[in-house]
This record gives structure tokens, C-alpha cells and sequence, in this order.
């Protein structure tokens, strides 16, 4: 199978702005609220469509369903694609969420999955924070105590980031993305989100946004505290011009970074990746598609029955790789 590239679902929401298309070149309108554009995704009716290739048109369950062998591996025994792929715009800050893991979230709804997720930061603004975490002590009890003073923040684990910074966060972990933040998420194919607290707004209605401080409460690991940019790995690398370091391992997927300054390949190696580019530029060939221009913003899936995929780099590229697990 050669690899896979998809037409981005680009949603519009409050917080949103407009770098998924001025700076990751996405198909935006006039407005000024987009905020997440969907790479990768099979999740009921939102589907990612290949965009070139023998499968163009197709959607990816269809992919799945039909090509499941190639594209995951011998014996792979998968139904769903299991990871949701974005890039997210933040130009307002997000509610307060926590997500819940598979058993939760199979008793709120039998078709989803829980919701583990990591971030790398392409873009912030200076003085961008994150809220990760409830910080070191904080109880049921505590939280509770916030929101009835309207205080959230008070019990929150406030962290500075910048370009580059990669945060892990399991399910069960309190967070929000702060405003200024453009970044790239790794996550379960799930959209089940509870929303703990949002600062006081209002929707487009007039009306404060649903809270769900029950079922965010039962979904909260109150046991995690603060949690902090990750510390990358360095990995061992035989290609010249290239570093690599290891980011994440979870039940899940697992993330590591490329820097590449010269051409290079992947081999026919028998593991999916899914590749998003942070920076740099520089052009995807194989046997099948059409050359894919690789540059900021550009999510190629690489199935894992394939021929080698030659990358030839013109401008530095730094690579988001994530494989399942």
C-alpha cells in the first residue's frame, strides 16, 4: 500500500483562530474560529477521505475494512483506526476538561473510547501557559470548594511552555490549553469531553456552555498531581544528518521527534507511522501517489506493508512520528 495522505477536517470553534491556515496552509474561510484541523480520523461520521493515490475517495474505515492487513500489519485484529490526528489553534484559551479512560467512558457511551492525549507545541505566544494537572494535595473536596468560589485556577497546576515543549496527558488529568498555543495532538479516537469549568463565558447564545462537574469529578485521577513537559529521550540514529528522541510510550501509541537535515528514507519495515511535520520543508516520494510536498502542517500516513518511502529534504524538517501499539 503507499502511503496515505487526506483532506483535513477543519472544525470552527470559539476559541479558535486563524493560523491553521496562515501558518499550516489548511482550507480556512474568512472567519476568524477555526480551531482544529482533524489529519487522521475514523470516528462514525467524521472520516478522513484519502486525498491521492488508488484509494482517493475513500474514506478511511473503508480503508480499514477493506485493507486492514497492509495497512496495520499482519494479524492486526482492528476495526476502527484508533488514533485521532489534529493540529489545534488556540487563540483563546479552552475550558477546563478532564477526559475518561475506555471503562468510563464505555459506561457514558458503548461506541467510544477513552481519551489519552499528548501535545508538542509548534507555536506561543510569550508568557503561553498550559494547565496541566491539579497541583500536589488537591482533593475532591478542594475542587469542589473552587468552583463554587469560581475559582478554578486556584487548584490547577499552571505551567509556562514554548515551541517544542511535548505534555503528556493520560486520561483522567485535568487540563486546558492556554491562549497563543498552536500545537499538534496525538490522541484516541474519541470525542467524549467533560467540561469541569469555563471561565465564567458564554456561547454564542448568550448562555453559559453545559458543565458536566459530576461526571468530571467520577473521571478525575485525583491521585496524578501536577503533571510537566515531558523529558526527551535521545535515540540512537545510523542515518547522517539525522537526530531522533523519543517523546511518549503509553498503552496506546508511542511518539518520537526527527530532525533531519539530509535526505534520508523510511524502510519497508512492517510498522504503521503516521508523520507530521512541525517545520521545515522538503518532498515525500513513492511508488503509487503523486510526490507530497512536505512542509508545516502536512500529516502522511505510512502503512505498514510498503515499499521504502524516499524523503528528500530542502530546508530542515522536524518530524512528529507516532506508531500504535
Amino acid at each position: 500500500m503507499p502511503p496515505l495522505t487526506f483532506s483535513p477536517l477543519v472544525k470552527r470553534i470559539r476559541w479558535g483562530g486563524r493560523r491553521l491556515g496562515t501558518v499550516l496552509k489548511k482550507p480556512i474561510g474568512p472567519e476568524d474560529d477555526y480551531a482544529e484541523s482533524w489529519e487522521v480520523v475514523d470516528h462514525g461520521d467524521d472520516q478522513s477521505v484519502v486525498a491521492d493515490g488508488p484509494h482517493r475517495g475513500k474514506a478511511l474505515a473503508e480503508v480499514v475494512r477493506d485493507h486492514g492487513e497492509a495497512l496495520f500489519g499482519h494479524g492486526h485484529g482492528r476495526d476502527q483506526f484508533p488514533l485521532l490526528i489534529k493540529f489545534l489553534d488556540a487563540s483563546d484559551r479552552l475550558s477546563v476538561q478532564v477526559h475518561p479512560d475506555d471503562a468510563l467512558a464505555k459506561r457514558h457511551d458503548p461506541t467510544e473510547l477513552g481519551k489519552t492525549e499528548a501535545w508538542v507545541i509548534l507555536d506561543a505566544a510569550d508568557n503561553a501557559v498550559l494547565w496541566c494537572g491539579l497541583k500536589d494535595g488537591i482533593d475532591e473536596g478542594d475542587v469542589r470548594a473552587a468552583l463554587a468560589d469560581d475559582e478554578m485556577a486556584r487548584v490547577l497546576n499552571e505551567i509556562p511552555v514554548a515551541a517544542g515543549d511535548c505534555i503528556f496527558i493520560p486520561a483522567g488529568t485535568v487540563h486546558a490549553i492556554g491562549e497563543g498555543i498552536l500545537l499538534a495532538e496525538v490522541q484516541q479516537s474519541s470525542d467524549l469531553t467533560f467540561r469541569f469549568y469555563d471561565w465564567g463565558r458564554v456561547g454564542a447564545d448568550g448562555q453559559p456552555r453545559q458543565l458536566h462537574i459530576e461526571e468530571s469529578i467520577e473521571a478525575t485521577d485525583f491521585a496524578r498531581g501536577p503533571v510537566g513537559p515531558v523529558q526527551p529521550r535521545p535515540l540512537d540514529s545510523d542515518l547522517e544528518g539525522q537526530t531522533r528522541e523519543h517523546l511518549v510510550a503509553c498503552e496506546f501509541f508511542e511518539m518520537t521527534r526527527r530532525e533531519a537535515s539530509q535526505s534520508f528514507a523510511y524502510p519497508s519495515d512492517g510498522e504503521l507511522r503516521v508523520v507530521m511535520v512541525l517545520d521545515g520543508q522538503g518532498t515525500l516520494a513513492a511508488e503509487g501517489i503523486e510526490d507530497v510536498t512536505l512542509q508545516a502542517g502536512q500529516t502522511v500516513l505510512l502503512p505498514a506493508e510498503r515499499d521504502a518511502v524516499q524523503v528528500t529534504v530542502d530546508r530542515p524538517l522536524t518530524l512528529l512520528e507516532t506508531t500504535l501499539v
